[in-house]
């Protein structure tokens, strides 16, 4: 069998920066085990897989090299982007997903692509894991926690950037990863953060759309605004554009093309 894939890079007009992620569009579901495999043999943050209902709906999964994720932010830009291009005429895409429910992507007319996200703004948590402590080199100011990761804020830029960690101790905290944020100490930006998932997809995360649904209201309540840059500061780096509205996140970014091939399974 052949499939045909494309990898992307998302969340920046750059290749060789932001958040690589393949796709693969399948009339039907291919077995866990294969999407598995074929994820773990890509080797990249994600590989997401998409099937048609036939109407106007693309249902969507997400695989880690590691296991399925339940929420993955910039392998859909990437789909979007891939749908996009097969169809010019197309200017909005309806999603499904599990953990996420309905959602749209549009393409604006700015050229970026937005997504519609919901809200998972974090809450303050006082007892602390050891894990988390002692799997970070600096300690930090404040922790928060949703259903993805526990966030840990940080005082400046310099503890964002130099924070080493030590993922055995932090896969101890799994299924949650950790994200690292601060106020942005630059004019282009709002906040910035980093994300180390050793549970779920291995080191670092490039960039991770999916945790600004929870970084965009939590900046959004401490800035007193609810339209905010974010910068997610990993080796290769990514831009996010959110919204906050209520219940949902608008998150918005760029993508650009790295590879369309086959692969035989």
């Amino acid at each position: 069998m052949k499939l045909e894939i494309n990898v992307i890079d998302a969340f920046t007009d750059t290749l060789f920066k932001g958040n690589p992620a393949a796709v693969i569009i399948t009339d039907s579901w291919l077995s866990e085990d294969l999407m598995q495999s074929i994820a773990a043999e890509n080797n990249l943050s994600e590989t997401a897989f998409l099937v048609s209902d036939k109407g106007t709906t693309y249902h969507i999964r997400w695989f880690s090299p590691m296991t399925e994720i339940a929420f993955c932010g910039h392998a859909t830009l990437a789909s979007a982007f891939v749908l996009f291009t097969k169809n010019a005429q197309l200017k909005s895409i309806h999603f499904s997903a599990k953990a996420v429910g309905d959602f749209t992507v549009v393409k604006t007319d700015s050229g970026k692509i937005q997504m519609d996200f919901p809200n998972t703004k974090p809450e303050k948590i006082d007892a602390i894991p050891n894990s988390l402590l002692s799997g970070l080199s600096i300690q930090p100011l404040e922790v928060y926690r949703n259903a993805q990761a526990y966030f840990v804020l940080y005082g400046s830029e310099s503890d964002v950037l130099s924070v080493t960690r030590n993922n055995e101790i932090l896969r101890q905290l799994k299924p949650l990863d950790v994200v690292v944020t601060c106020k942005s100490e630059s004019k282009d930006h709002d906040f910035i953060s980093r994300y180390f998932w050793p549970a779920n997809g291995g080191d670092e995360d490039p960039v991770t759309g999916s945790i600004h649904t929870g970084l965009a209201p939590f900046w959004a309540e401490r800035l007193n605004k609810n339209e905010l840059v974010a910068y997610q500061a990993s080796k290769r780096g990514g831009v996010l554009q959110c919204v906050v509205s209520q219940d949902r996140v608008l998150i918005s970014g760029n993508a650009v093309q790295y590879l369309k091939g086959s692969i035989v399974v």
